[in-house]
């Protein structure tokens, strides 16, 4: 059937990658699917490859009887002793077929089914090759480009750049070279789905440890790592190593380390921090470079108040807010800034909160301030044990504070729900009456247009008119030439009359002067005779 099917296996194990074995297993389905599209799907049939020989051999099964009833089934004793002389009824005999009677279309069969099971070889091979892979960076070129994607060719297989995972004003064209993070490897029908991404953090945290050998060689450890993929990333970094600085490391020698990452991310600016297990020392170096005067700490709700210099609060938000948001994911603290003009006034409305209830005066409102309850607002939320504890503090008197404190805390927010449903109002009635001047302009620029337009084609028709004007004035100029060319035709036919007349009677008397000359020669001539 097959020349040399051992070297062929050989060669496609090698060439595709898929073992041996599956090889082996797959030319073995085939042959039995073309030996049943050949003989029927009844018979007792076996597949095997003879190493031996390099080929695949396929055996008939039948039941050694005395009378034959099923011949795909059975064999008669006389037929069955041609085969083996030994055999007894009852016995099982093998019967090899020849496999180049299978025909063209079991032949057929047998390719389709063998080229089917490669490819599905191939892609499970492929599977198992890329799904440890998830983490990794990868290099590819860029096939094709569609609305859903970016189609990497890896060599052996193809992978997507979803653009959800594609950097903001990033182009590519195709034959591109691309680098991207290895995000999932999903197994499915038509074959496995590799994910690529160039957004997610471990794509910049693998960048930096693929440039970083202190990175690789577990000295510098990456604590953390936040992105606004094409805008802005944070890198948190420690050592565990006293003698190296983690910062330094990563931005290497004038920066090269830092500026290689850089590149590949298309210009991407990163902030590198050093890690710090102090969570509001920690904060301080994520909102770098700004300056932090102070930071307040509400462990319960797992905020930081971050106070900075009036003239350092820009610089702390970042712009569009982008500092603080990074150093928030980054510390997975919540970040509230407030320059320390706008601190200070908190303060000092807390504290005059507190002298505002009933029975707190001077020392106590001091003693309450220093305790941690700089607010009415921070008061009614106390416990009596709390309170008990301070200086001059009874049971009685913590319970009537915390009750003017809760009560002053509801009319305060009662008062700014009043407040923000006027300012609602006001701000409403603002929009009606912007809305209302807006259409007054619209309107008014509509006039206007109208007038433009009104003063446009009244301009126009005096052009028109005047241009008539100019036209009637040459057409009759013209026709006063004309009428001064027709007289002076007509004078100088008249004078051509006169002296054609003239003309005429000068000729006319010139020949009556001529008769009369030649009747008064004939008279002479006559007198003579």
């Amino acid at each position: 059937m097959i020349q040399d099917l051992k070297r062929i296996i050989e060669q496609v194990s090698r060439d595709k990658g898929i073992e041996r074995e599956v090889l082996i297993t797959t030319l073995e389905e085939a042959m039995r699917s073309a030996a049943r599209k050949r003989f029927g799907h009844d018979l007792d049939l076996e597949v095997a490859y003879n190493e031996e020989f390099g080929e695949i051999e396929a055996f008939q099964f039948k039941e050694v009887v005395a009378e034959v009833t099923d011949s795909l089934l059975e064999i008669s004793l006389d037929e069955g002793r041609e085969l083996d002389p030994d055999c007894e009824i009852g016995d099982s005999l093998g019967i090899k077929l020849d496999t180049d009677t299978f025909g063209r279309i079991a032949a057929q069969s047998a390719k389709q089914v063998i080229i089917q099971k490669m490819k599905d070889a191939e892609r499970e091979m492929i599977y198992e090759d890329y799904k440890d892979r998830t983490g990794e960076i990868i290099n590819g070129i860029v096939q094709r480009l569609d609305r859903g994607g970016i189609t990497v060719n890896l060599g052996r297989a193809e992978a997507v750049v979803p653009y959800r995972e594609q950097v903001p004003r990033e182009t590519y064209r195709r034959g591109d070279r691309i680098r991207a993070l290895v995000l999932e490897v999903n197994r499915e029908s038509r074959g496995p789905q590799i994910i690529l991404s160039r957004t997610h953090p471990d794509f910049l945290s693998n960048l930096f440890t693929s440039e970083v050998p202190e990175i690789a060689e577990g000295i510098v450890t990456i604590m953390a790592a936040v992105r606004e993929p094409g805008s802005r990333a944070k890198i948190a970094v420690t050592s565990k190593d006293p003698d190296i600085d983690p910062v330094g490391a990563c931005v290497g020698m004038k920066g090269s380390r830092v500026q290689s990452v850089v590149q590949e991310l298309r210009g991407e600016k990163i902030d590198i921090i050093e890690y710090n297990p102090d969570p509001a020392k920690y904060v301080v170096n994520a909102l770098a470079p700004a300056v932090i005067s102070k930071v307040v700490i509400d462990q319960s709700n797992r905020l930081m108040e971050v106070i900075v210099p009036d003239d350092q609060l820009s610089l702390a938000i970042g712009k569009r807010g982008q500092n603080v948001r990074l150093a928030s994911k980054l510390a997975e603290w919540r970040i509230d800034v407030k320059s320390e003009s706008k601190y200070q006034k908190s303060l000092k409305e807390g504290y005059e909160s507190l002298l505002a209830l009933p029975g707190i005066g001077d020392a106590t409102a001091d003693n309450l301030y220093e305790a941690g309850f700089a607010s009415a607002e921070e008061l009614a939320s106390a416990q009596i044990e709390e309170l008990v504890t301070l200086p001059g503090l009874s049971q009685q008197k913590a319970v009537k504070f915390i009750e003017a404190a809760e009560s002053f805390e509801v009319d305060r927010k009662e008062k700014e729900a009043v407040a923000k449903e006027k300012e609602a109002v006001a701000k409403e009635k603002e929009a009606v009456a912007k809305e209302k001047e807006a259409v007054a302009k619209e309107e008014e620029a509509a006039a206007k247009e109208e007038k433009a337009k009104a003063e446009e084609e009244e301009a126009k028709a005096e052009e028109e008119e005047t241009k008539a004007k100019e036209e009637e004035a040459a057409a009759k100029k013209e026709e006063a030439a004309a009428e001064e060319e027709t007289a002076k035709a007509k004078e100088k036919k008249t004078k051509a009359k006169e002296k054609k007349t003239k003309a005429k009677a000068k000729k006319a008397k010139a020949k009556k002067a001529k008769a009369k000359e030649e009747k008064a020669s004939e008279g002479e001539a006559a007198g003579d005779a």
